[in-house]
């Protein structure tokens, strides 16, 4: 069921982005295709990489951090370590940045062009462990179709 619906997002990703060549426009209606589309969200967004530390990119949701480095917090250990992290309870996760107190669970995707991490997307839910496995592979099926409509 996820498998299918994360398939026709993925569609919607190609239609929306495919003639797209600008990064901040990209990552702005992705953003807002997540945010729209994905239930139980408080914040869907991107941070980019930027002289060694994750800078506030286009988003939807309440006022966010505006830089986190890397290796810190979610977002910056995800970026650090080149990896999706998933994390059921975010108050759990030694070293969290709380940007929205509302926020109990988390999944940060790095975005790479040409192998190379340029930004990590981030979303956040109100409810504990709203993230699983088939999310997991249903958003990097995403940030693949994103990189592929951006950068070729």
């Amino acid at each position: 069921m996820k498998a299918e619906f994360y398939q026709i997002l993925s569609r919607q990703v190609e239609a929306l982005l495919s003639s797209e060549d600008d990064l901040i426009a990209g990552m702005a209606n992705f953003s807002a295709l997540i945010n729209d589309n994905l239930e139980n969200l408080n914040w869907a967004g991107f941070y980019i990489l930027k002289n060694d530390q994750l800078v506030l990119g286009p988003f939807q949701g309440k006022v966010a951090c505006t830089r986190i480095p890397l290796g810190k917090g979610v977002c910056g250990t995800a970026a650090a370590n080149n990896d999706t992290i998933r994390v059921a309870d975010v108050h759990q996760f030694d070293g969290h940045i709380a940007c929205d107190s509302a926020s109990n669970s988390e999944i940060v995707i790095p975005v790479r062009q040409d192998n190379r991490i340029i930004a990590v997307l981030d979303i956040d839910s109100p409810m504990l462990d709203r993230f699983d496995q088939d999310d997991q592979i249903g958003l990097e099926l995403l940030v693949k179709q994103f990189e592929k409509c951006l950068f070729g």
